[in-house]
């Protein structure tokens, strides 16, 4: 067996954001920025499982229904919003709703609508979470995006660079 598979250690380390591979920079910025959100997210879920007892896909339904200023979203806009087949979501908005923290009602003029919304329980949840999960998500960031990914990011979107930061 080769040292090199012995000591992983002594591989070469992954490639920075900076060109000579073959992908593209935008892509390579992506990638970048893609390890930095799943790294965070990865903290997130040990939290959310323990603060609100849910899935991640789960509490990511939660925000979304939490964001409405009235009402809920249709099923159909959630699996848009979220990329998820319809069937998946189904079945999560089922487990949300058997745990109490959404409802679900027919849309009135359309029999195959189905909007879904929070229920109180899971606004007191979800308040009473906020602090601890915002904590998790600024901690995650500040130790998973670092310039690389700064860099990446305002290589995607230059006129965020521009913009003033804010306090």
């Amino acid at each position: 067996m080769a040292a090199r598979d012995e000591h992983p250690a002594d591989q070469p380390p992954c490639p920075a954001s900076g060109g000579g591979g073959l992908l593209p920079g935008e892509l390579r910025a992506w990638m970048l920025l893609l390890a930095a959100t799943g790294a965070v997210e990865q903290r997130l879920r040990t939290v959310v499982k323990k603060s609100l007892d849910v899935s991640h896909d789960e509490f990511l339904i939660l925000c979304l229904l939490a964001e409405q200023p009235r009402g809920g979203l249709r099923m159909t806009r959630i699996a848009e919003l979220l990329g998820r087949p319809k069937t998946r979501l189904t079945y999560q908005i089922a487990c949300l709703q058997r745990s109490g923290l959404v409802t679900r009602e027919s849309v009135c003029g359309d029999r195959r609508g189905i909007e879904v919304a929070l229920t109180d329980k899971a606004r007191r949840l979800l308040r009473e979470a906020s602090d601890t999960l915002a904590d998790t998500v600024r901690e995650a960031l500040s130790r998973f995006v670092g310039p690389e990914q700064r860099e990446a990011l305002s290589a995607l979107v230059p006129e965020l660079a521009d913009e003033p930061r804010r306090p």
